[in-house]
């Protein structure tokens, strides 16, 4: 049997080590010094733009689609699998538009987006009110509706790829860090533990901002600097909705997504290190964040913050996100990391394209 070791149990390892265990010829090991879901994957609030995205071409877009197409099987397979819920809308995404230009552009993007089987509706201001009562469209033009994306609970799928995994036979090892790597040759590496060192035919390197890190035992410059961003959860119980339709809403990069239980995740911030390397959450940014989302939807003034969060998104300097690629020159390592903003949206392509370059 082929021995794999998994760094990393965020969404993107886990997706990885739920993929690998189809194959009863891998003995596959899932290693993370936290829980699963608990790092990068925490942090995102689990929107998955994929049609309503503007990439239409090249490696961009392909990620895209090959996660959408995943998706569309992946939770209800889970679920049936595993016994554990996984949340989801399925309701979709409406992105405001504010500039005639914008919506000329989305319009074309409709009219692609047809020639390659999906749907984009474009809405004018009175559709957006008919569709979405609470909007405010006195700055808004229209919007473009996609009833193709919707948005998943991060922690709760992580979760449940890691139980589907575990299920099959991949061996779990959570609370325990992986302090470097020792190549014994082209096809063994040598995993070293806090306690113990396991030995690998393959290594998957998945750890998000620990990349860096762990790479240095092999002298390889790869940095995966952090971008923090902040959300915030409010409840409101007056939401007016047209026959239940309730799907994420999006502008000018704020995000307002329901969960159910009448409460809505407003996010989220993007917020870059300083000339320091530090990253320092902006109390300010936070307000603004939520100001603007009451700009879009002003009855959120009334809804009360039930909690806060920051967490951090992993993005690379000096290459494109995602790293997905074998470690020159070592051609048993191969990493999956990397993926910044996207993430959540780019896990299953991620575990489906390091399965084909395994197998």
């Amino acid at each position: 049997m082929k021995k794999i070791i998994i760094v990393g149990s965020g969404i993107v390892g886990s997706a990885i080590a739920y993929e690998l265990s189809n194959n009863s010829e891998f003995d596959i090991t899932l290693i993370d010094e936290k829980n699963p879901g608990t790092g990068a994957t925490g942090a995102a609030l689990g929107i998955l733009m994929a049609i309503i995205s503007l990439k239409t071409k090249g490696r961009a877009w392909k990620l895209r689609e090959l996660s959408l197409k995943r998706y569309k099987t992946l939770i209800s397979e889970l679920e049936n699998f595993t016994g554990l819920s996984i949340p989801h809308n399925r309701q979709g995404i409406v992105k405001l538009l504010f500039t005639e230009e914008q919506l000329q552009r989305y319009a074309k993007l409709a009219q692609f987006r047809a020639s390659q089987g999906y749907k984009l509706d474009i809405w004018d201001q009175s559709l957006l009110k008919f569709h979405c009562p609470e909007i405010n469209t006195s700055s808004i033009v229209g919007a473009v509706y996609s009833p193709d994306d919707w948005q998943v609970s991060p922690t709760f799928l992580t979760k449940a790829l890691v139980k589907g995994a575990s299920m099959k036979g991949v061996k779990c090892i959570f609370g325990e860090k992986v302090k470097g790597l020792n190549i014994r040759s082209e096809n063994h590496t040598e995993v070293i533990l806090e306690n113990q060192s396991l030995s690998a035919d393959i290594v998957i390197i998945a750890t998000g901002l620990g990349t860096s890190s762990l790479l240095e035992s092999l002298h390889i410059p790869i940095e995966i600097k952090p971008v923090l961003g902040q959300a915030l959860l409010v409840k409101y119980d007056q939401w007016q909705s047209k026959e239940d339709f309730n799907p994420v809403i999006t502008g000018n990069d704020i995000h307002i997504a329901p969960m159910g239980n009448n409460e809505f995740w407003l996010g989220a911030t993007v917020e870059f290190p300083d000339s320091k390397g530090e990253v320092i959450a902006k109390d300010q940014l936070l307000q603004n964040l939520r100001s603007d989302a009451i700009a879009f939807c002003p009855s959120l003034a009334q809804a009360p913050i039930m909690l806060s969060w920051t967490g951090k998104r992993p993005r690379p300097e000096g290459k494109s996100a995602p790293i997905i690629e074998k470690l020159e020159p070592y051609k048993n390592i191969i990493l999956a990391t990397g993926h910044y903003r996207n993430g959540v949206l780019l896990a299953p392509a991620t575990a489906l394209i390091i399965k084909e370059m395994i197998t």
